[in-house]
């Protein structure tokens, strides 16, 4: 064995052992699913206190929207959420007890995930009174605020203040309008102040509280309309692509689109080219050498402000993707001039109908894989922590950080190493489908995070099978980019509140 391959075997050996270690730490975090659920359904009852809604123009809308009992169905959703949360507690509960090393690392990330999914059951239950209190159920409310306040949760504070609220007498304490703004926000704030302004007979600022909601209410619609509306949209479109591809399929067989060969590409190098470019250039350097020279220059994605934690990623992806792209174009060099089918970019071309109608076919099917997918981790699983992050995110220079790098580096820098090389290359030992099919598994894989696998497999196969169709990366670039953005786009909607 040459020098070369001790090498690179020992830096698929480390490299192995890292992925495999932080797919296993991402079995136990939550998935921020449930998150986006909570928000969207916030956003429902924000919308739903829009006078103008119970006008008879506006009546179809606003069941189309929110729906006839927008405050038992968003009930329900908070209900399904906390499940999830319970049984991820249960989960992290059990992996805690098998550890009988006290000293193992992963017992401070079991209990930060128990300690987050505790967190957000209590916000939960915390919310849910407030609900119930609109359906004048108020026993159920004032139930789930005792055992709030008698604990030590974040959100015990807050409790006492909406138990006051809601007895009989009311009890108002000095700090209650503070804990409410700081601790609450759109429509549990509004219904929370309205109940102590209305009890402490503040007529002028209940009038001002009902005007800027109704301003609030209005906006919060249109955001509604944009995060619920337009993916159903593309869905349509979607469906109806495939059921025109299906029936192609069935009128002209082997000469439809679907049915019609792929063809290989010509590979030069062997499988030795292929280990060392993924190894070193992806995976090496990417996920372990630049987060290391990062830390050792004293940045920090962890301690850093909201511009800090965009420029944080920007950089840490600018750095992975030009270190990536220098290792493969090192790796293949001598081989060149390369047959004319690998890398193309060709501006002029049917390059923009291949990436909207490639985006538009993965709008259902990845809506469909993705429910599955909620069946099998039930909320748990992990995600990209970025999506945490953006969701969250208010300042609008760090949110434009975050876009260019997620719409425009990581699609540029993706797409010419997993669906430029790795799949052309892999089509020297196997049929094109089945490069298709490990190519987008080791892609998905790529992004340590076992609830991610599924959906982002599929998504891979579908960049990889127009690419292999259109033989044009800015096919797979335009849908990659299309994905990313419009996930960022919902999340500034609904992170936005």
């Amino acid at each position: 064995m040459t020098l070369k391959r001790v090498v690179l075997s020992i830096l698929t050996g480390l490299v192995a052992l890292v992925v495999v270690s932080s797919l296993y730490e991402s079995f136990s975090q939550p998935q921020v699913t449930g998150q986006l659920q909570l928000y969207q359904s916030d956003l429902l009852l924000q919308a739903t206190e829009w006078d103008e809604l119970e006008s008879a123009e506006f009546k179809q809308l606003s069941n189309a929207l929110l729906g006839a009992k927008p405050l038992e169905t968003v009930t329900k959703q908070y209900q399904s959420v906390r499940k999830e949360a319970v049984a991820g507690v249960e989960r992290s509960q059990k992996q805690l007890a098998t550890q009988n090393n006290t000293l193992d690392p992963q017992l401070a990330k079991y209990e930060v995930a128990i300690r987050q999914q505790q967190q957000l059951i209590d916000e939960i239950d915390l919310k849910v009174g407030i609900i119930a209190t609109q359906q004048q159920n108020i026993s159920a409310a004032r139930q789930r605020w005792q055992s709030l306040s008698e604990g030590d949760s974040s959100v015990a504070d807050m409790a006492s203040v909406l138990l006051g609220l809601w007895q009989t007498p009311p009890s108002i304490t000095p700090m209650a309008e503070t804990t409410i703004t700081n601790q609450l926000n759109g429509w549990f704030q509004y219904r929370v102040l309205e109940q102590l302004y209305t009890l402490d007979d503040r007529s002028v600022d209940l009038t001002q509280l009902r005007s800027q909601e109704q301003t609030a209410a209005e906006s919060k619609l249109v955001k509604l309309a944009a995060v619920g509306t337009m993916p159903v949209l593309g869905c349509i479109v979607g469906i109806g692509l495939l059921i025109f591809l299906a029936v192609q399929w069935g009128i002209r067989r082997r000469d439809s689109l679907l049915a019609k060969p792929l063809s290989p590409w010509d590979v030069p190098w062997d499988g030795e080219i292929i280990w060392q470019v993924l190894i070193v250039g992806f995976f090496f350097v990417g996920q372990l050498l630049i987060p290391f020279l990062l830390q050792l220059s004293g940045l920090s994605f962890a301690t850093a402000g909201s511009r800090g934690r965009a420029l944080y990623s920007m950089i840490f992806y600018l750095l992975m993707s030009a270190s990536g792209i220098a290792v493969l174009a090192g790796s293949i060099w001598t081989y060149r001039p390369l047959p004319t089918d690998w890398f193309q970019i060709k501006v002029l071309g049917r390059w923009p109908l291949w990436g909207v109608g490639g985006y538009v076919v993965a709008l259902p099917l990845m809506i469909a894989i993705s429910a599955l997918n909620q069946q099998i981790w039930r909320g748990q699983g992990g995600n990209n922590p970025l999506l945490q992050t953006v969701l969250q995110e208010s300042d609008g220079i760090a949110l434009l950080l975050f876009f260019l790098t997620a719409a425009v580096a990581a699609p540029l820098f993706e797409e010419v190493l997993f669906r430029g090389f790795l799949l052309p290359s892999l089509t020297r030992y196997m049929p094109v489908w089945g490069a298709i099919l490990l190519s987008s598994f080791i892609f998905a894989s790529a992004h340590l995070s076992l609830s991610e696998v599924l959906p982002l497999t599929m998504l891979g196969t579908i960049l990889a099978w127009v690419y292999s169709r259109s033989r044009n990366l800015l096919a797979p670039m335009l849908i990659h980019s299309l994905w990313n953005s419009a996930t960022l786009i919902g999340l500034f909607l609904l992170g936005g509140q």
